[in-house]
């Protein structure tokens, strides 16, 4: 099978890319970057660069600027939106120039797509309560969907905070224990919906072939758990000498509006729909996939 993926080169795309590459199929990854394709695998800088006849039997799109990027400025907030909801309706404008359209698009969302419900648990049918992350991802879903019109299944997928051992949320997230210190973020009452990256992998590559599945579906771990939660647990895989919390203003204070939006709230999400339709997660818990994390 011929992959295009956007993002390719980003936490999620890496692994995805090198998953599909193991099993034998050939991937185009959509990159700013400069890099030299080989064999199988390919890059382009610009979809106008790939011909109206090329055939790709799946789109993944996992492009966009990172939340935690930058303090959230208007123009950084700008770029956010563009980054995800125009960059997705470029690349819906050239499936529909293709001759063929792709059978599948698996498009990047989050779920930030619910807002704030405190411990209420999400399914993919839980309301949404607005703000900005809110808002940006049902532009983001909107900008997919119009890929149906094509012919084209779509999935939506809602990540939630990815976690493994050689980037993205991880790192910043295990910095204090590395020097004997537990931390978690306010309260530590708010939710942390996580998922291990294998999983993530293996939830597209299981949409990927199911052609009865459209729509959304939470890519996050069975069990969430609370901030301070993800203290304790990380604990019993490093040693800690002191535990404290680090408070909601000091994060205002370091990272501004983002820290209500992202850290000092959150969303008890489930993947509802994914194990209804027999998806089964290899790292389920939060100690099973720091145990894979940290191992040696």
């Amino acid at each position: 099978m011929h992959y295009l993926i956007t993002g390719g080169t980003g936490f999620i795309g890496t692994a995805l890319t090198e998953a599909l590459l193991r099993e034998g199929h050939a991937v185009t990854v959509l990159t700013r970057q400069s890099r030299q394709g080989r064999g199988p695998l390919g890059y382009v800088n610009s979809l106008d660069s790939i011909p109206a006849t090329s055939r790709f039997d799946a789109v993944v799109n996992l492009a966009g600027a990172s939340l935690a990027g930058a303090r959230w400025s208007d123009a950084y907030k700008r770029e956010i939106v563009s980054s995800r909801v125009a960059a997705t309706e470029q690349l819906v404008a050239f499936m529909r120039r293709l001759e063929a359209p792709p059978a599948v698009l698996l498009s990047g969302s989050a779920i930030g797509y619910y807002g704030h419900h405190g411990d209420e648990p999400l399914t993919e049918e839980g309301a949404v309560v607005p703000g900005f992350s809110q808002d940006l991802c049902q532009r983001w879903e909107a900008a997919a969907m119009a890929a149906s019109g094509l012919g084209t299944r779509v999935c939506l997928l809602r990540f939630g905070v990815v976690l493994d051992r050689d980037g993205g949320a991880m790192l910043e997230m295990a910095k204090s224990f590395q020097f004997g210190v537990g931390s978690w973020i306010g309260s530590g009452k708010q939710w942390l919906s996580w998922v291990h990256r294998r999983d993530v992998v293996a939830a597209i590559q299981f949409l990927q072939h199911r052609d009865d599945l459209s729509g959304p579906f939470n890519i996050t771990a069975p069990e969430p758990v609370t901030s301070r939660g993800f203290c304790t647990a990380m604990q019993r895989h490093k040693r800690t000498v002191i535990s404290a919390p680090v408070p909601a203003p000091i994060i205002r204070l370091l990272v501004g509006e983002m820290a209500d939006e992202l850290l000092l709230n959150g969303q008890r999400v489930l993947p509802a729909a994914l194990e209804a339709a027999g998806f089964h997660f290899s790292l389920p818990t939060i100690d099973a996939a720091l145990a894979e994390i940290f191992a040696a």
